[in-house]
């Protein structure tokens, strides 16, 4: 069954039959049951926080965890998964909760074996990464408190956080724990900025990432420097359906999530920017086969909700996601 029948026949069930609740508002997602702690499954062990300090973003501190399954086994290297914003990614309080929809997955056996890596963004000015970003008990979106080299990192078009991850975060997880090395059972995945920053890794080093979950993408001018006398143009992530238009595909699954009532402000519209960039990976494809260009193709899914910039519908979507991308196939 696709995953937006599944979120379709989950949100009958939810509105119930006619006259025997309150009609839902956009943007309410309740929880599934695959993102609520359930007796019985064995839970992986969360490490953290740990902290970090960059040579390739030079100056930034940043804290991760790693989530290592129940079932972990150093012989037989697990699938990974990397979530950017990791304290929001990890809250127990949150909508996205990925560590007990990792344990629910993995008991049922209906993903393999994954470990999991969440990242903050970079802090700079500080030796240590500050107390007190992201508060355990916020669940919106506007109550992060983001670290201050998030936009920085997240929204550049350009390779460093995707070289940073690669050569420097990656690499020191592996001295505790072994995973994959195909991409193809790796997924790289983030809400808003961190959402874009998943992408930017995919299409920058596809040989280490094969997969992106991209919830509420900020695919917008956020990063965008206009030219001065002494400097040149820096773009932004608006950029980014033009660039995947004028290139050669890469080998990347993309799951794109975002909501109709999304920001739009002078940064961008999101909802517009998240069809365009749906638009221009379908047209890709279209392309390609038309011209018979041998290769690979994007392996493209969807699902358009009635939310706003939060990470709801997409804490609501992501078992599904996972399933697709990581079941056995």
């Amino acid at each position: 069954m696709k995953i937006w029948t599944v979120c379709a026949l989950a949100l009958a069930v939810l509105a119930g039959p006619a006259g025997a609740a309150e009609p839902r508002k956009p943007g309410e997602y309740p929880p599934t049951a695959d993102s609520i702690p359930q007796p019985g499954v064995k839970k992986g062990k969360l490490i953290g926080p740990l902290e970090f300090k960059s040579q390739i973003i030079a100056g930034t501190v940043r804290r991760y965890w790693i989530y290592v399954p129940a079932n972990y086994n150093a012989k037989m290297p697990p699938n990974l998964l990397v979530f950017q914003d990791g304290q929001r990614a990890i809250n127990p309080q949150g909508p996205l909760n990925i560590p007990v929809v990792l344990d629910n997955l993995i008991a049922k056996g209906e993903i393999p074996a994954t470990l999991g890596i969440f990242i903050t963004p970079g802090n700079t000015g500080t030796e240590h990464y500050p107390d007190g970003l992201g508060p355990v008990g916020c669940t919106g979106y506007a109550c992060t408190g983001n670290p201050n080299h998030r936009a920085p990192e997240y929204d550049a078009v350009n390779d460093t956080y995707a070289r940073f991850l690669t050569e420097e975060m990656l690499p020191e997880v592996a001295k505790s724990y072994s995973f994959t090395s195909d991409p193809m059972k790796r997924a790289i995945g983030g809400t808003s900025s961190g959402a874009i920053c998943a992408w930017t890794v995919a299409w920058n080093k596809p040989e280490a990432f094969g997969n992106v979950i991209s919830f509420i993408g900020s695919y917008t001018s956020i990063g965008y420097k206009p030219a001065t006398a002494t400097t040149p143009v820096i773009v932004g992530g608006d950029t980014y359906p033009g660039l995947i238009r004028k290139n050669p595909i890469r080998p990347i699954r993309i799951f794109l999530q975002d909501g109709a009532n999304d920001l739009n402000n002078e940064h961008g519209s999101w909802f517009l920017a998240n069809q365009q960039m749906l638009s221009s990976l379908q047209w890709a494809n279209a392309n390609a086969d038309l011209k018979k260009v041998a290769g690979p193709r994007y392996d493209v899914k969807f699902e358009w909700g009635d939310g706003a910039h939060a990470d709801t519908h997409g804490g609501w979507l992501l078992p599904g996601i996972l399933r697709w991308m990581f079941s056995p196939k």
